[in-house]
């Protein structure tokens, strides 16, 4: 599976994770593409489709694929999806179990090394190394597909 489709199904996944999709969330996952050097078309295309599937489906699928991954890509992965779930300063519960449930359950990553990934992520986007996990951005909200 094409790492796009792989890290955008992960970011579909969290996002509709509380039942609401967020500005900071999109304006936060727009960000990671550029970061990241994701096909921003391929990206979007493969959210689009996830609209119509099964969650669960698009979680095995995802998984199987970032099993397939480099363990420096699942971390830095991850290390987004934290980011992306704090953007609005709270990390819901569901967001928090799906994001647990990979990283601890799926892939046997330590928390500490996704924390050391946010902070390299966080000055990458903000010119300095910052404690916290989120990144202020406008402030709305959508309802998940």
């Amino acid at each position: 599976m094409d790492s796009n489709i792989i890290n955008a199904g992960a970011y579909y996944l969290l996002i509709c994770a509380d039942g609401h999709v967020k500005e900071k969330e999109l304006l936060l996952g727009k960000k990671m593409i550029s970061l990241e050097g994701f096909d921003a078309k391929k990206f979007e295309d493969a959210i689009d489709a996830f609209k119509t599937q099964d969650k669960k489906q698009i979680y095995n699928e995802c998984i199987a694929g970032l099993k397939m991954m480099e363990r420096k890509k699942q971390i830095r992965c991850l290390a987004w999806l934290s980011l992306i779930a704090n953007s609005d300063g709270f990390m819901d519960r569901e967001e928090w179990a799906l994001i647990y449930r990979i990283y601890n359950g799926e892939l046997g990553i330590s928390l500490k090394e996704i924390l050391v990934t946010q902070k390299e992520i966080n000055k990458s986007l903000n010119g300095q190394p910052s404690d916290s996990f989120g990144v202020i951005v406008n402030n709305a909200t959508y309802e998940c597909a």
